[in-house]
């Protein structure tokens, strides 16, 4: 077991982590044989990345997450062999395996593999190691989808057990799990436009649409709301003028996790306001431009690229090279 660092840090859970294993292949063809150029193998999972984008930019954090299988122990390797501090909980059931496909362009094919089930002693288990992590934390970060066997409120059930002790909840789901959560008031949620709009309930226009749907959320609980808008960037409702920060135009590799960097890296610059979400964004735009599931580390970030303002003011920059494009968060 990674013993815990002391201090203020972010704790992560990720109740259906994997092992995310991306090739760089040509042109994607529907029954041809594919040849991939280049290959590479990262520990997955939404909360696991944030976790590790925030090591490697020298911030405070460790995962917990369960693990199980051959495919656990190489999760497990893969997270000791990256110095990615976690709290590992074993499993009888094996750690899923996740496939991308990314193209020179920029496009990204993946398949995921459905997560393994946890039973009830396991899922209480997580929770109980999740609290145990918490003393000293500044927030609890729930992400991803769950497993078979979890509660849909597992996620509203630790953001109370959190605020019990004094910590910050940010929630990165979807669907149920995340709609359960709001009643829990928790500090942060992260849709992407397709979530929100799921969320509540109809489609999503236009930046005024999404302002209004952020609203009704954060009146529905959630005290603020970060929505990620793939290349036009994100947007950030907290009570405040809505503000949205748009990344430069990059090369793009890989988008996989770029919202988890985000995240990671707009509580990393304090967890609130305009200039976070810059340095989200900024943090996000850097992992696009990486190959797989690859985090940024300080010197590939440029907060001062980001274009910031009132969301309804800002609009992103054109690219003037087709073969580059925003970053999709």
């Amino acid at each position: 077991m990674t013993r815990l660092p002391s201090g203020r840090l972010i704790v992560t859970v990720t109740p259906n982590p994997s092992v995310d294993r991306t090739l760089e292949v040509g042109r994607i063809e529907r029954g041809a044989v594919l040849r991939a150029t280049s290959t590479r193998i990262d520990a997955g999972g939404k909360g696991v990345n944030v976790t590790r984008a925030l090591v490697a930019n020298g911030h405070e954090s460790i995962a917990v997450l369960p693990l199980g299988g051959a495919d656990g122990e190489v999760l497990s390797r893969l997270l000791v062999d990256g110095g990615t501090p976690h709290l590992p909980l074993s499993t009888s059931a094996g750690t899923r395996t996740n496939i991308t496909l990314s193209e020179p362009d920029g496009t990204v094919t993946k398949v995921n593999a459905p997560g393994a089930p946890l039973d009830r002693a396991e899922i209480e288990a997580l929770a109980a190691e999740t609290v145990r992590a918490l003393p000293g934390a500044a927030w609890l970060v729930l992400c991803g989808s769950l497993p078979e066997g979890a509660p849909v409120d597992l996620y509203a059930t630790l953001t109370r057990r959190g605020h019990e002790v004094g910590v910050k909840v940010a929630v990165d789901a979807s669907g149920a799990p995340l709609e359960a959560t709001l009643a829990a008031q928790p500090d942060l949620i992260k849709p992407n436009q397709a979530e929100l709009a799921e969320l509540v309930g109809h489609p999503l226009a236009g930046i005024d649409d999404v302002i209004a749907a952020a609203e009704q959320v954060r009146a529905a609980g959630a005290r603020a709301v970060i929505v990620s808008l793939g290349a036009e960037g994100a947007l950030l409702v907290d009570g405040s003028e809505p503000v949205l920060a748009v990344p430069p135009p990059v090369t793009a590799r890989s988008d996989v996790g770029a919202g988890d960097t985000l995240l990671a890296g707009f509580l990393a610059a304090g967890g609130a306001g305009a200039h976070c979400l810059r340095v989200g964004v900024a943090w996000a735009a850097a992992a696009v431009a990486l190959p797989g599931t690859e985090v940024p580390g300080p010197d590939a970030i440029d907060p001062s690229a980001v274009t910031v303002g009132p969301a309804r003011a800002v609009s992103p920059p054109p690219a003037d090279d087709p073969s580059t494009s925003p970053a999709t968060l």
